[in-house]
């Protein structure tokens, strides 16, 4: 795919942003909210593939520089409209399902919610493992983003898996948004 996204920061904060109004509005956990969260984000980064990236893709001159422009652009206007809608005041989750206990292990006191985001972390990357390299999709997304042209010849739509694959790594920063 060749795109650098400097606005997944700003996917992040998006994120965040729904888990905590997700916990505020309608008293849902953060680590319950973590699939609502990434299934709307999943939805966001393909849109935001199909509306800014596709088209930056295209660029016949100076295509780096156009799509590093654009993320950058969308990067800019995500930050300004949760300024203007959220104001930058700081948040937080304050009575969480697992929020302030810990657990003792050897006399070692660990966070509960820092573990818990932890093991959903290395359980999402053994999954993203497995999905890239054992699904149809996986090998697809694989060989589309070593060369798009030649997928084309065999059947596949390169904005389809693009697409897909831009919701896959916004649905990861949701959860990672979820859980942190």
């Amino acid at each position: 795919m060749d795109v650098v996204n400097f606005a997944h920061g700003e996917f992040l904060m998006i994120a965040m942003y729904a888990t905590f109004f997700l916990f505020a509005f309608f008293a849902i956990d953060p680590l319950l909210a973590a699939p609502l969260v990434a299934a709307a984000l999943f939805v966001f980064g393909a849109v935001v593939y199909l509306l800014v990236v596709r088209f930056a893709m295209r660029a016949k001159a100076n295509a780096g520089m156009v799509q590093i422009f654009s993320t950058f652009g969308l990067a800019i206007v995500m930050r300004g409209l949760a300024q203007f809608f959220f104001t930058p005041d700081y948040r937080s989750v304050t009575n969480s399902w697992v929020g302030g206990k810990t657990i003792s292990i050897a006399g070692i006191y660990l966070p509960e919610p820092q573990l818990i985001g932890a093991m959903l972390s290395i359980a999402a990357f053994v999954a993203l493992y497995f999905f890239i390299n054992r699904t149809d999709f996986g090998r697809a997304l694989e060989a589309t983003r070593e060369d798009a042209g030649a997928v084309a010849l065999v059947g596949i739509d390169k904005n389809r898996v693009f697409a897909l694959g831009w919701g896959l790594g916004a649905a990861l920063v949701g959860l990672a948004g979820a859980i942190m």
